[in-house]
């Protein structure tokens, strides 16, 4: 295997392995990160009748809220890279009763549909997590009609996002993991709002906004959050692992202390997230 078919096979183990977690918290996430799918769903403007297509969904609920829009006729086309998460997006799809939806594994470097065959594409976390985001964009303009709209988003960096980033730098700084390398794929990949509207340009996109939006997630302890965090996160997961009982009880001393701002006097926590989000026409 090549080092990026390496990678690749080792972003969808980490996916398949995190999909129970993402299912069981896909709620609690939801709840927060409300504003950033509706940012999302309302660039590609849903209308009855249209094909849109959701790119690493992980429970798909941004691309389910612009399936309701799109019937009657219409169809939205739910992808991941993981089988699991797609089993997850499918029992949400049921339990609310979706049906104009198609799922499939797919990764966004080989998007398996024909060229101009949707009228826009949705991608919420997803493009700085793959092995090669330049041909995922080349991809998504192949498929998107002439005219149709992609609507991402991308984290900014870790100084937002407390929420993730506190537990592992934390680890790094016990040595229990290696510092992330900046020019790897990774959550706060581009961090640089000018790094996505380059990228966009690169593979063809006219930009048409770059903006960012703030939210909370919110929890009742910060017990509650650390469980969450274990869930949805196995490099944080694996990161725990490899430290010993008292190197865990130090690791949570020192992350609660650095959260304790944000933890009112009774227990319950609200820690802010910031995200970049864009939309371009193909």
């Amino acid at each position: 295997m090549s080092d990026a078919d390496e990678l690749r096979a080792q972003i969808t183990d980490r996916w398949e392995r995190a999909a129970e977690g993402w299912g069981a918290q896909r709620a609690m996430f939801q709840a927060a990160a409300e504003p950033v799918s509706q940012w999302l769903v309302e660039r590609v403007d849903p209308q009855p009748g249209l094909k849109m297509l959701e790119l690493a969904a992980g429970p798909a609920d941004t691309g389910l809220r612009a399936a309701e829009l799109l019937h009657p006729m219409g169809t939205m086309v739910i992808t991941d890279v993981a089988e699991q998460m797609l089993e997850v997006a499918r029992a949400r799809a049921a339990e609310l009763g979706i049906t104009n939806v198609e799922f499939a594994v797919m990764d966004a470097e080989w998007i398996d549909l024909p060229t101009a065959d949707v009228d826009g594409v949705l991608c919420r976390w997803g493009y700085m997590l793959v092995a090669d985001p330049g041909a995922a964009l080349r991809e998504t303009r192949r498929v998107l009609k002439p005219g149709g709209t992609v609507a991402l988003a991308a984290w900014t960096g870790p100084e937002d996002n407390p929420w993730s980033s506190v537990p592992n730098q934390e680890l790094v700084r016990m040595g229990a993991v290696e510092p992330p390398d900046p020019a790897a794929p990774g959550q706060f990949f581009w961090r640089d709002a000018a790094v996505i509207a380059e990228a966009l340009e690169e593979a063809g996109f006219v930009l048409a906004e770059i903006d960012q939006v703030d939210f909370t997630f919110r929890y009742p302890s910060l017990d509650d959050w650390w469980d969450a965090q274990l869930e949805l996160s196995p490099g944080l997961r694996e990161g725990v692992t490899k430290i010993t009982p008292a190197q865990r009880d130090d690791l949570r001393d020192a992350v609660d202390a650095r959260l304790a701002e944000h933890v009112a006097e009774d227990g319950t926590v609200a820690l802010p997230a910031r995200t970049h989000v864009a939309a371009a026409s193909a």
